[in-house]
């Protein structure tokens, strides 16, 4: 048996291949991301907060 050497559709193929491994990881990496920034929540208190404001209160008032 003679097999056709039919390759039209190759590029195409290939092409839906790596868009759909990089769908993939995309995925995979948003997932993570949304698992780190549930984490990062509890990081956060009102204390840091304060800090925060008090330091650009005092650097405004140093350009008044």
């Amino acid at each position: 048996m003679k097999i056709l050497k039919e390759e039209k559709a190759q590029g195409s193929a290939e092409l839906i291949l790596v868009f759909g491994g990089i769908i993939v990881i995309a995925i995979v990496a948003a997932l993570a991301y949304k698992n780190y920034l549930n984490g990062a929540g509890s990081a956060v208190n009102s204390t840091d907060v304060q800090n925060i404001n008090q330091s650009l209160n005092n650097l405004s008032q140093k350009f008044n």
